[in-house]
């Protein structure tokens, strides 16, 4: 190209620029682009000449930092305006303490906040007062302070922020039903206040109305889609309705508006339910990180070692931390019931007891799924089976494929002896683990005895390793299927027992099982060709008795032309 043409596209370019209009720090704050505002007050702050604005722009620049979720940059501005001002021999603002411990607040630091709360002093009135009151109301709560909270809470008035104060309340509190009475009165006065809705969908979902929650919340996704808030919650609700991959379908919806695969995405509430949608997924290193910022990281840790056997890692865990809600009194007694087991601490299964009979027994949870499952589960540590059945059976149609259920189930049947319904649940369970546990075995063994089948039986034994365990069983069968009528595998248990352990009891219950499988054999309820093994098993006993059965053994079978070599 000429180079004239090229200095004229040059000129037209500088033209351009210069007419650009420079940043504005209202355009920034109404997109809500925090961290533009803050380079744009930090840039003016260092391009002041007098800095005769630097304290205007500095408290500008903590309010952007504590909207973009910075609160220790906001704290740091905030000790920097009070060296300045001290500096200038002047007297620092009482706010500026009130904003330095909303800070803290948000950072966990709750006695820190609650110091310098008071060092505002009481003489502040109108909105700071106000705002005040609120946080020493929250300070109280976090800081299990009953008194305090009460001398606030009967401070509060009836303006909208000290009524969202005290909904929030009842929200950490669990008291879920009064909260969603205020945020529903405070919409149906300002219609316009569409994050209402959240809160509102936010309390549905804690009393388990998914759908409801969802229905309330698309409100305020209509005209926010990009919320992390909302969307997290929308996420939720399809966790609860659906699976993990419904809720994860969701939460990828954030990462694709920013072009990041969804485990780049960085936000601690989408790493956490990430985590929780894929069962646990890098637990190790997502959830620690988070338990002083989010709850749950600390509960579902909790249930993270718990799924992988690690009882005492998931009681370290939990051991200190005093429940305040139904979920967290039935992961407690859980921990408690397997620690209690592993380690055969009684102590710790009169917790776990106790535990399940707080939330199963109570006025709010008596009448739902868990609340009858906590109830079986502290019939179950007491060992009254029959107690158990009455409340598995009102919830059977709700859990009927549920492997946990049919398990307990299976286990409850056997103990009071409905031996075929209980071979019915305990079949019907899928988890390969949960069959090759000691308590499944043996209770699906009596059953199959009890129910006639005691090959079954016996081919649960031959499928152990040779423990402690396969003992037990062997001693099962022997004595159940003795019991019952079925001789010969009677015979094959106590045949192994007494090669295992020569002990006389064993050889007393082998030669009954013999006469007795001999007796069936007679009666043709037997094949005759059993007696060949029968004549095998009595030659592994040395007893002088063996020979007077064996005697007795060849000449029926010679009579009866059964070849027995």
């Amino acid at each position: 190209l000429p180079r004239r043409t090229i200095q004229a596209k040059q000129t037209d370019a500088l033209r351009e620029r210069s007419n650009k209009k420079k940043p504005n720090l209202e355009e920034f704050l109404s997109r809500n682009d925090w961290s533009g505002a803050l380079g744009l007050l930090q840039f003016e702050k260092n391009t002041d000449p007098t800095g005769s604005n630097a304290d205007t722009l500095t408290m500008f620049m903590v309010y952007c930092a504590f909207h973009l979720g910075d609160y220790k940059k906001a704290i740091s501005l905030l000790d920097e305006l009070v060296i300045s001002t001290v500096s200038r021999s002047q007297q620092p603002e009482p706010v500026w303490n009130l904003h330095k411990a909303v800070c803290q607040f948000y950072l966990g630091m709750y006695k820190e906040a609650y110091d310098t709360a008071l060092k505002t002093g009481s003489g502040l009135s109108g909105a700071p007062g106000r705002l005040q009151n609120r946080l020493l109301f929250h300070l109280a709560h976090k800081l299990n302070d009953e008194n305090k909270l009460m001398i606030y809470h009967q401070k509060l008035t009836d303006d909208t922020e000290d009524q969202l104060s005290l909904a929030s309340i009842h929200y950490l509190r669990n008291h879920f039903q009064e909260a969603t009475d205020i945020y529903k009165r405070l919409l149906l006065e300002s219609r316009d206040s569409i994050a209402l809705n959240v809160y509102v969908a936010l309390c549905y979902y804690k009393l388990d109305y998914y759908d409801v929650s969802l229905e309330i919340l698309q409100v305020y996704l209509q005209q926010n889609p990009e919320s992390v808030i909302a969307v997290n919650l929308k996420a939720c609700n399809h966790f609860r309705l659906y699976n993990g991959k419904g809720g994860e379908a969701e939460l990828k919806t954030l990462a694709d508006k920013q072009g990041v695969a969804i485990t780049q995405y960085d936000n601690d509430l989408v790493r956490h339910n990430l985590c929780v949608f894929r069962n646990g997924e890098n637990a190790l290193q997502v959830l620690p990180p988070l338990i002083d910022s989010i709850p749950e990281a600390r509960l579902n840790l909790v249930i993270y070692h718990l799924r992988n056997e690690e009882f005492k890692d998931a009681y370290a865990l939990i051991k200190d931390l005093e429940p305040s809600s139904p979920e967290e009194y039935i992961l407690k007694g859980v921990v408690c019931a397997c620690v209690g087991q592993a380690d055969e601490n009684r102590e710790q299964l009169k917790l776990a007891q106790q535990y399940f009979q707080l939330v199963g027994a109570s006025a709010s949870h008596c009448d739902t799924i868990p609340g009858r499952q906590c109830m079986a589960m502290c019939f179950i540590l007491l060992k009254q089976f029959d107690d158990v059945l009455i409340y598995m059976k009102s919830i059977k149609a709700y859990l009927f494929n549920d492997d946990d259920f049919n398990y307990n189930m299976g286990i409850a049947k056997c103990n009071v002896g409905h031996y075929r319904e209980g071979e019915e649940h305990l079949c019907m369970v899928q988890n390969e683990k949960y069959k090759t546990e000691y308590a499944y075995i043996m209770a699906l063994a009596r059953c199959c005895i009890f129910n006639g089948k005691a090959r079954s039986a016996w081919e649960l034994y031959l499928k152990m390793e040779t423990s402690h365990e396969s003992f037990n069983l062997l001693q099962l069968i022997a004595n159940d299927c003795y019991k019952m009528g079925h001789f010969f595998y009677s015979l094959k248990a106590f045949d192994v027992l007494e090669r295992l352990d020569p002990n006389p009891e064993y050889w007393e219950g082998k030669r009954g099982a013999c006469a007795g499988a001999f007796q069936k054999i007679v009666a043709g309820k037997e094949p005759r060709d059993t007696l060949r093994e029968i004549t095998l098993m009595l030659r592994n006993t040395s007893n002088p008795q063996v020979e007077y059965y064996m005697r007795t053994f060849k000449k029926w079978a010679k009579d009866n032309n059964v070849k027995l070599a």
